[in-house]
């Protein structure tokens, strides 16, 4: 949440807005000015709306907040890797389901080389009622995650319990996948 900021100014002084014989007052002057300093975080918001909802632009305090409304899987990435993947949100919701947007999401996350394997098997059947096929290690998505050893200065995601949960979110529920995470 936006507060108070120390010395910030309004460029609309609710005093300029009076009659001239009230800006004259010292006690409509002192009420004014109250107003113009509890008023001054709000002026500059709206001054600067377009600011803070470009995630290139906007203040790393709100980033988290932006992140979080565009469904930015939380973590502790620093504010560079945040910013891509705000950025970049709205395109990966949108092909949610495909392995193009797995890929980008984990890459987005780790900072490492992804690799997804999947299999692309369709069953049919023309007589109605026919049970599907046992599902075997070859009917899933395999994810493979490589980390480099540069990639932990940045922010990237050292284990595999966040990797499994944001593959979770981003492949369909009926579809079964393991995740391999390689250090190198």
């Amino acid at each position: 949440m936006r507060g108070a900021v120390p010395g910030l100014g309004s460029p609309y002084t609710l005093a300029q807005q009076l009659p001239a014989v009230f800006q004259e007052d010292a006690v409509v002057e002192g009420v004014t000015t109250a107003w113009d300093e509890v008023l001054a975080p709000v002026v500059s918001t709206l001054d600067c709306l377009d600011t803070y909802l470009d995630p290139w632009l906007a203040p790393p305090d709100y980033l988290r907040w932006l992140a979080e409304r565009l469904g930015v899987p939380a973590g502790p990435w620093p504010v560079e890797r945040r910013r891509a993947m705000a950025a970049d949100a709205v395109r990966l919701h949108g092909r949610g389901g495909c392995a193009d947007a797995l890929r980008d999401w984990l890459t987005h996350m780790t900072g490492g080389r992804v690799e997804v394997f999947e299999t692309a098997r369709v069953y049919t059947s023309a007589v109605p009622d026919t049970p599907f096929p046992e599902t075997g290690a070859a009917d899933q998505v395999t994810i493979r995650v490589t980390l480099f050893d540069d990639t932990g200065a940045d922010g990237a995601v050292a284990d595999g319990e966040e990797i499994v949960a944001l593959a979770a979110t981003c492949l369909p529920a009926h579809v079964p996948f393991r995740v391999e995470v390689v250090s190198r």
